[in-house]
């Protein structure tokens, strides 16, 4: 081997430096997106964690409870008309637009409230407010005539239960899921709620029952199915109050005539409030307000505002008939041409 001077290196020692630079950056490269995802899963888990600080800190104990607050018994026994008062709202990322401005609203106890209106109108921000997720900004929610911060608010949310449009179901069984709504469930309590809930039979169809793992966010069940979990989810607890997100506006038309009368049963003489896109859906409320930019501009049955030429309602009714018409052509003629096609290709 060529030697060198006492100040210069060896190509050996050149070439041992150079495999270990390689060695050492394709370890680099092979760890960086692991610290990638590591950084993601801290920032994750920082508002879960902020969430679990809120909970301790927000838990209603008796040194915390004052004179005017309602007691355990009056929260069990909840039941009363729902009222929206002068509610403002805005979300705290956008704090300079407001997305309900002096909301006024009753929810009579025991009947069904319908909320109608266009996307962004501040239907489902009701719901969020309802359910204490977010505090409006000013203005007043009450049941009973007491306002619900005076609520223990685990208390208070277990006496309601909330069927969205989007159901999220764990990669459990179907058994796990329901008992969600309620920690302390019996199986025949469970079993119950599923035959409210129209689920009853089909789970029993199943290889395993009650006991059939649905896969994540339910991947193993079909939308329709997985409505009706979601809905037994909801029952289980007995609800006093049931809030519904658009809850078959997802569905095709054979689930939701199957789901629509699951809820249709779970609705009676319960106070419920029920969030629509489809207003065919909603025709049987007891009240419809007609929600836009933030605060109501009709009210009303169904009956009183399709009576009313010109009114929102009517045309949003109007141009979902006209819409239901033309698709069900569409599908006729679709059916037609399919059905011809098979004839064409039986005579050859």
């Amino acid at each position: 081997m060529h030697q060198q001077g006492p100040d210069k290196l060896s190509f050996d020692d050149l070439l041992v430096i150079v495999l270990t630079s390689v060695r050492m950056f394709t370890l680099i490269a092979a760890v960086s997106p692991f610290m990638q995802l590591l950084e993601e899963a801290r920032g994750a888990l920082a508002p879960v964690f902020q969430l679990i600080d809120e909970e301790k800190n927000t838990s209603v104990n008796e040194t915390q409870i004052s004179q005017n607050s309602v007691s355990s018994e009056d929260v069990i026994n909840m039941n009363g008309d729902i009222q929206f008062n002068n509610i403002n709202f805005a979300y705290p990322a956008r704090s300079e637009v407001l997305v309900l401005q002096n909301l006024t609203l009753t929810a009579r106890a025991g009947e069904i409230t319908a909320l109608v209106g266009s996307s962004g109108s501040g239907k489902s921000t009701c719901v969020s407010l309802l359910c204490r997720f977010y505090e409006p900004l000013s203005g007043r929610i009450a049941i009973n005539n007491r306002s619900i911060i005076d609520y223990n608010l685990k208390q208070f949310r277990q006496k309601i239960g909330v069927v969205s449009q989007e159901p999220i179901l764990f990669a459990t069984s179907i058994y796990e899921n329901i008992r969600l709504g309620k920690e302390n469930a019996t199986r025949a309590e469970i079993e119950e709620a599923a035959r409210q809930a129209s689920a009853h039979d089909f789970i029993m169809h199943l290889p395993n029952k009650y006991d059939t793992v649905v896969g994540e966010r339910g991947v193993q069940l079909s939308g329709g199915e997985k409505q009706r979990v979601a809905l037994a989810r909801a029952l289980v607890k007995q609800p006093t109050l049931l809030l519904l997100d658009e809850a078959t506006s997802a569905l095709d038309n054979a689930n939701e005539k199957i789901v629509q009368e699951a809820l249709d049963r779970a609705c009676k003489d319960r106070t419920t409030i029920v969030i629509a896109h489809r207003l065919a859906t909603i025709q049987s409320a007891h009240r419809i307000y007609v929600l836009a930019n933030g605060h109501v501009i009709e009210q009303g049955t169904h009956e009183t505002l399709m009576g009313q030429e010109g009114s929102r309602y009517h045309e949003m009714m109007k141009a979902q008939q006209k819409e239901k018409t033309e698709n069900d052509i569409d599908e006729t003629t679709s059916t037609a041409q399919i059905e011809d096609d098979d004839r064409k290709q039986t005579c050859t």
